[in-house]
């Protein structure tokens, strides 16, 4: 009888929320970014509790073949990037804005993996010293990026291709998917102000936002983009969305052989 087949080890941090009608925290990840990993990545996930100083990040690392970064509903708290402070009743989630923070430079230094997916692509640009807009529809000629609101929205509307996209020529996605224009699901209130260092634009909105970035020079993959990917990635219209997670898959299977 053939043993089952050993599959990479993807790394996902936390969030860290308070649990209703509780003095208790919880950490999770969402459903929709584990299952798409094993399904279109051929990985399995474990969590990383978002524990911030705790670790040493370099050992740490050693555990995964690649780590993803999901999408989250707390904004980066703006003193990382010189943001002006946040008003009364911001969503914040200190413990993975320190985790995520540190384990992100170690991620690229030592060449591991990297996918960050909306809340992920704005770490990674804050990481590497880039700034955020606090809120993309109240700036001149930019669209609501905004999740839609109302008591009776099901996911199909939530996660609907909203806007187009046009991706930067001979770029990384360019070259993944065959395309120079396509439609994405991106619900975000901030996006990318500053581009961080090292950083290349991978991918702009109609309006003009950062909707996708790669790292340069990472030796394996480093990609983040704006949208929900583990929405529906095996739909025709999603398909930029399965190929970054086979790629992505493709690049921890190599870490995980090489090491």
């Amino acid at each position: 009888m053939n043993s089952p087949q050993k599959l990479p080890v993807i790394g996902i941090p936390t969030s860290v929320i308070d649990l209703p009608d509780s003095k208790f925290k919880a950490h999770i990840n969402g459903h929709r970014y584990i299952t798409a990993l094993l399904k279109h990545s051929k990985c399995i996930a474990f969590q990383i509790p978002s524990l911030g100083k705790d670790y040493n990040y370099s050992d740490l690392i050693n555990h995964f073949d690649g780590i993803l970064l999901t999408g989250g509903r707390a904004n980066i708290e703006p003193h990382y990037y010189g943001g002006n402070p946040f008003p009364d009743g911001e969503v914040v989630d200190p413990e993975r804005d320190s985790t995520v923070l540190q384990l992100i430079p170690v991620c690229i230094k030592l060449g591991i993996p990297l996918f960050g997916i909306c809340r992920g692509l704005q770490e990674i640009n804050v990481a590497m010293g880039g700034s955020l807009h606090y809120r993309i529809h109240e700036l001149p000629g930019r669209s609501d990026h905004r999740m839609p609101k109302g008591n009776n929205i099901d996911d199909q509307e939530i996660y609907a291709l909203r806007h187009s996209i046009t991706l930067t020529k001979n770029g990384f996605l360019n070259r993944l998917v065959g395309k120079s224009e396509l439609y994405v699901n991106s619900l975000h209130g901030q996006g990318i102000d500053r581009l961080g260092k090292d950083l290349t634009i991978e991918a702009v909105s109609d309006d003009n936002i950062i909707e996708g970035i790669s790292i340069k020079n990472h030796p394996n993959f480093g990609v983040a983009v704006q949208w929900h990917t583990e929405y529906q990635p095996e739909k025709d219209d999603h398909r930029l969305s399965r190929c970054l997670y086979e790629a992505f898959g493709h690049a921890a299977r190599q870490r995980m052989l090489n090491r």
